[in-house]
């Protein structure tokens, strides 16, 4: 243990830490590995992404994950199961990756991970008096850290929660310390399966940054894919959707939620916007004999006009800053082209403009979360009234 703790503490004295950042988000498509070069912290933190991949998860995980998904009812027995599976799936994946750039493990400081959502729980969403916000990641740190022999970082997101937070969106910290700059207003839009924004004031105060998510991004397009067309996992280049139309009655249906009426910050999961939403809303319009194409035309707009209406209603001062995207839907050229219709006196760029790929963005701000973790300083980086406590995050699991 002293020998792991010294380590450890050696680690945080560097100047500079090689990190690799995790993230495998909901559309179940692959782990994402970003490398990373980080130095300083807090404010002063720098990072380079020296290399990036997305390993594809095979068949035979989905398919696990995808029986806990998001459910109420699951087999108890597989949840326990699938935390130290996915935790070695994960990690037999990075080894596979190390190995494909050339990189010892030896060279790797820390390991990031982000772990497998299955459950998102705020209390706006469950509305059960007698409990908090809560949400479960699986992949437990410590099969990883051993399977790796890396030390690793954590389950980031219950820190966020037991200090007031929802647990999301925690890449709002990672946004702040990074892309901030005295230049602009800067509005951070990630639209992976759900959507969500950082403003980040030119002021670079951390009380004035807000973060949120403001609805679906991919998380049903995606699904009605896989359900409907077995072979993929998204609709590519909005192939189906530019070949539809939009249903109106639909599309006002679908944005009839509650959860489109709750003030900011908020966040929210496929919890909600899922395949049975989809069929309720389609049962209310008697719109269930639509085409594939009219309904992925219809989803395509939903998550669009959603996107674009948050960043609308946000305080005056956020209109006047670029936005820079990320995310899976940064992809999508027919969501992309309508948020930009829909926002003509706002630019959109990508995080490319900013040195970090768009696809490895989420993974490279864990890796600064568990910079911070490790090394950062007692400082103030958040902002407790928009959903952004001040604190550190991770759990630290040694690798003997």
């Amino acid at each position: 243990m002293l020998k792991d703790v010294e380590k450890l503490a050696a680690v945080a004295a560097q100047e500079e830490r090689t990190i690799i950042g995790l993230m495998s988000g909901t559309s179940l498509d692959g782990l994402d590995i970003a490398l990373c070069k980080v130095s300083g912290s807090g404010r002063d933190t720098k990072v380079s992404l020296e290399a990036f991949a997305t390993a594809p998860y095979h068949d035979d995980y989905r398919n696990n994950i995808g029986a806990v998904f998001s459910k109420h009812n699951v087999d108890l027995e597989l949840v326990c199961l699938l935390n130290p599976y996915v935790a070695k799936i994960q990690a037999k994946l990075i080894n596979e990756q190390l190995r494909a750039w050339d990189i010892h493990r030896q060279d790797i400081d820390l390991i990031a991970s982000h772990g497998q959502t299955i459950y998102h729980a705020p209390k706006s969403q469950h509305k059960r008096d007698a409990f908090s916000n809560a949400t479960l990641q699986l992949g437990d740190g410590d099969h990883m850290a051993l399977e790796t022999g890396v030390i690793t970082i954590s389950d980031f997101r219950q820190k966020h929660i037991a200090a007031g937070g929802e647990g999301a969106p925690l890449a709002a910290y990672g946004d702040y310390l990074i892309f901030s700059t005295p230049a602009e207003n800067r509005i951070l839009l990630n639209i992976g399966g759900i959507a969500n924004i950082t403003f980040l004031p030119k002021n670079l105060e951390a009380r004035d940054v807000f973060s949120t998510d403001i609805g679906p991004g991919n998380t049903i397009m995606d699904a009605y894919i896989r359900e409907h067309f077995p072979r993929k996992l998204y609709d590519m280049d909005a192939a189906l959707a530019s070949a539809g139309n939009v249903d109106e009655a639909l599309l006002k249906q679908l944005k009839s939620a509650e959860f489109f009426t709750v003030e900011f910050p908020k966040t929210t999961g496929p919890e909600l916007f899922n395949l049975a939403y989809l069929k309720c809303a389609q049962q209310n319009t008697e719109t269930k004999t639509l085409s594939h194409e009219g309904i992925m035309a219809t989803l395509n707009r939903f998550s669009a006009e959603t996107i674009a209406e948050a960043i609308a209603a946000c305080p005056a001062s956020l209109t006047n800053a670029t936005i820079f995207a990320s995310g899976g839907g940064f992809h999508n050229p027919k969501l992309m082209a309508t948020i930009q219709s829909l926002l003509p006196q706002t630019r959109i760029r990508s995080t490319a403009d900013l040195f970090i790929d768009p696809d490895a963005k989420e993974a490279v701000l864990f890796a600064i979360l568990a910079n911070e973790c490790v090394a950062g300083q007692e400082a103030n980086i958040g902002n407790p009234d928009a959903g952004m406590p001040s604190i550190s995050m991770g759990k630290i699991s040694l690798c003997h």
